[in-house]
């Protein structure tokens, strides 16, 4: 009697809820649910022809376009003269920041100790923020080896980690013993620069005086870690291929990558310094010395070597960081660059629409809620349809055009295109923070290096996987709600539907699944 009852209760229910389904269905979810997908083909048909203009302005960069070297005035240093010295040298600071580095700092130190560059002229500066008692000795002790080799190497330290990076370095350029440095070079803690890194980006600041700044491109020492790092890999290479590479060429202006590039002080100065106003304390000082009137270099064949995040939890802080302060630094300058009269209106749209709204706001939005939301809930609304050139076309288009940067990975594809759908949940959540100036504008957290760790413990016997907080490092609701999501989506696509959606839908719910029990990067014992 009872179990009779309660199937005959569950059935009342179910009717009901199909009842209201079907109510709200015509009048209110579908004109909602057709508008939204209008929005996003407009959004992605915006993407569309960025990244194709890109791809034309690449195409005629690498074929018809001289390189920088023939574009701008460039001699070699001239080797140290015994008579004269090396008075033709100017004189440059190299600022390390660092935090919490156990891992990494012997390396970024020795790499910059052995910068092809006379001594007299080299100020090796590592600003440690660090929290850790124990490392900071253990950086300070290696800042003393060097200097015991006759390089002119400082410690330094605050008493608080005001302005986090940007107050580091702001605080770096006030000592006095910086003053007659014209140029500084920065280098995050697990960057390892050749050492002929100076020789060949000096002389475009020595010979070219509207240049502010020489970003040279990462390389990564660790991208065949992990399926994560090749992901990795396969963005930023199209960033340093084709985005930065476009506005250096174009509009002699990018973005500066926070390190691995060379800035003259005086222009630093000129912009107003740094500023801690957001997380991105790099892209703010660049695009304020652009408004300035000064010039940047790219150079694709200056390469630095460098760590790429290897766990789920760092990079998803990273992209936060990455995410979050664009959108917001764009908040706080879009007028700025609208009423300033030093640039022409060419190079303010492309700040303004190409660089910031389209590459920091609307690519992270698209990518997320046209095929993690609307898409699959076409599915459950099958009045509302999306027409094939939106959903495969275009976006195929989009990612061949992506993968230019890295060939060696094009049969990861489309793998890489279902993760970075689920990291664009993260990018889009940060970047409405980053527009609204919401809790988690300014949070800062250190993106972790690992070094040598993973190798080191490969050798050594294996160590027992730390047992961290279950919730929140390991396993993450919200990517396993997006999964159930979604398999509910392409269920019943697969019962009452028409459309075969509903295979991308399930491989989409496989990736949120994998990301959601941190079955990501690698798991280093701690």
């Amino acid at each position: 009697m009872a179990e009779s009852t309660f199937q005959a209760t569950a059935s009342d229910i179910a009717g009901q809820i199909g009842m209201m389904w079907e109510v709200l269905k015509a009048p209110l979810l579908v004109p909602l649910l057709r508008a939204a997908v209008y929005i996003c083909l407009v959004m992605e048909l915006m993407l569309f022809i960025e990244r194709l203009y890109m791809g034309i302005v690449i195409i005629i960069v690498k074929l018809f376009m001289k390189k920088p070297d023939k574009r701008y005035k460039w001699e070699p240093m001239a080797d140290d003269d015994l008579e004269i010295g090396s008075a033709d040298f100017p004189k440059v600071l190299v600022q390390i920041p660092m935090f919490n580095e156990r891992e990494v700092y012997k390396i970024s130190i020795g790499a910059a100790c052995n910068l092809s560059w006379p001594s007299d002229r080299l100020v090796i500066q590592v600003l440690d923020d660090s929290t850790d008692p124990i490392i900071k000795d253990m950086v300070e002790t290696e800042c003393l080896r060097w200097a015991s080799k006759g390089l002119n190497i400082t410690y330094q330290i605050r008493e608080s980690r005001g302005g986090y990076k940007a107050g580091a370095l702001k605080e770096g350029l006030k000592h006095n013993y910086v003053k007659d440095c014209e140029y500084v070079v920065i280098f995050d803690a697990d960057f390892r620069p050749e050492p002929d890194f100076l020789r060949r980006s000096i002389p475009f600041l020595v010979h070219n005086r509207e240049i502010a700044l020489v970003q040279g491109r990462w390389r990564f020492v660790n991208a065949n870690e992990c399926l994560l790092t090749r992901m990795q890999e396969m963005s930023l290479d199209y960033h340093f291929t084709v985005e930065q590479e476009v506005g250096s060429s174009t509009h002699a202006f990018f973005g500066f990558n926070g390190t691995g590039g060379i800035w003259r002080i005086a222009a630093i100065n000129e912009a107003g310094g740094w500023k801690d106003r957001t997380t991105v304390e790099d892209m703010d000082l660049a695009v304020r010395a652009s408004l300035k009137g000064w010039k940047f270099v790219y150079l694709g064949d200056l390469q630095v070597k460098s760590e790429l995040p290897s766990t789920f939890k760092a990079f998803r802080f990273q992209q936060h960081r990455w995410s979050c302060g664009p959108a917001n630094l764009f908040r706080k300058m879009v007028m700025e660059i609208v009423r300033n009269k030093r640039v022409n209106f060419w190079k303010k749209f492309y700040v303004i629409y190409s660089f910031f709204f389209v590459r920091k706001i609307i690519a992270h939005m698209v990518t997320f809620f046209f095929f993690c939301v609307v898409l699959p809930l076409t599915l459950l609304v099958p009045e509302v349809e999306v027409p094939l050139w939106g959903a495969i076309y275009i976006p195929c288009i989009i990612t061949t055009l992506n993968s230019v940067g890295t060939p060696r990975s094009i049969h990861l594809l489309f793998y890489w295109i279902l993760f970075e759908n689920v990291m664009a949940f993260h990018r889009t959540k940060a970047t409405f923070i980053g527009l609204l100036e919401a809790k988690r504008a300014n949070e800062w957290v250190v993106t972790e290096k690992l070094g040598d760790t993973l190798k080191n413990k490969e050798k050594s016997k294996p160590a027992k996987k730390a047992r961290g907080p279950l919730f929140g490092d390991r396993i993450l609701p919200q990517e396993l709600g997006f999964a159930v999501f979604l398999f509910f989506c392409g269920l019943y696509d697969v019962l009452y539907g028409k459309r075969v959606y509903f295979i991308y839908v399930f491989l989409q719910v496989i990736t949120f699944t994998i990301a959601g029990f941190g079955y990501v990067g690698t798991i280093v014992p701690s």
